[in-house]
């Protein structure tokens, strides 16, 4: 069915750049525009066959239960049932009928394909989901503390006291600093008192 789809569309693609680069050319004579009116004909005839095809409704078996046949169905069934119901939306929307309304409505909004609603209970799974690698987190950062090796000892409060008597001794940053008239701070003591052993 896939391979089938992909050779129409192949076939389409090689035809229709010629078709393309024809209707663009620019006529170099009055020959040229005599031989254009046939193909614009053509065209005419082409679209009131859309037309007239587009003025019959789609049968009610076809559409009935269409919110529940849709994702069951082959993707080739899905286009056509699409391209029929987008040439019924061509002529005046007055003219379709309650289920053609109905099933264009379902195909364009929904809830299928990428907006299907989530399974019920989904939003509990994800909190719960949540804790768990939470709780994996803090046992790890606890497991890391408990293996890991001592502070340094230039972490501890009298290490960092007598950092401040070098800065003061120094006049380490003098202009807002440790060292500057009026200062309060604490200097460079951030840490409890070194644990006795």
């Amino acid at each position: 069915m896939f391979a089938q789809s992909v050779s129409r569309v192949a076939a389409r693609s090689s035809v229709m750049p010629t078709a393309a680069l024809r209707s663009y050319r620019t006529a170099s004579s009055p020959m040229a525009c005599l031989n254009a009116r046939p193909q614009a004909e053509k065209q005419t005839i082409a679209f009131q066959q859309t037309r007239a095809a587009s003025e019959h409704a789609i049968s009610n078996p076809t559409l009935a239960g269409i919110e529940k046949r849709w994702e069951a169905m082959p993707p080739q069934e899905q286009a056509d049932l699409w391209m029929q119901l987008r040439d019924r939306m061509q002529a005046d929307w007055h003219q379709l009928t309650l289920q053609e309304k109905k099933a264009a409505y379902y195909i364009s909004f929904g809830n299928h394909g990428p907006r299907t609603l989530p399974p019920k209970g989904e939003a509990f799974r994800v909190f719960v989901k949540a804790l768990q690698y939470c709780a994996i987190g803090v046992g790890l950062f606890y497991a890391i503390h408990y293996f890991a090796k001592p502070l340094p000892k230039t972490m501890s409060k009298e290490w960092q006291e007598a950092s401040n008597e070098y800065a003061l001794r120094e006049k380490i940053n003098p202009i807002y600093g440790i060292s500057s008239e009026g200062y309060e701070g604490k200097g460079f003591v951030q840490s409890p008192p070194a644990e006795k052993q």
